[in-house]
């Protein structure tokens, strides 16, 4: 797990920019709220098609990473299958990090 990933989620969730469970981050995404969702690795296949279609359709940039409880730890919570960070340069910023030749 990259630290600095783990630190920029971190200061997300302590600036209130995060939205975690599946229906709020669908709901992020159709509402234009969510500028990066990202998804735990073993997210069940309903879960993961519906959010990945949602991303696509809306334009959002989507990551799969991470497994529940790393996604949740690096936030200080329980396991956590989807997340939307609502901060654009926070989302730019961690974007940056995943994309590898940026």
């Amino acid at each position: 797990m990259n630290p600095k990933l783990v630190q920029l989620l971190g200061l997300a969730m302590r600036a209130r920019k995060v939205i975690t469970g599946e229906g709020l981050v669908v709901r992020a995404i159709q509402t234009k709220q969510a500028k990066l969702v990202l998804l735990s690795a073993d997210a069940s296949g309903n879960t993961a098609k519906k959010v990945t279609d949602k991303c696509l359709f809306y334009s959002i940039p989507c990551y799969s990473l991470l497994n529940r409880y790393e996604l949740g730890a690096a936030i200080g919570k329980d396991a956590r299958v989807t997340l939307a960070i609502t901060d654009s340069r926070l989302a730019e910023s961690i974007q940056h990090l995943l994309t590898p030749n940026s």
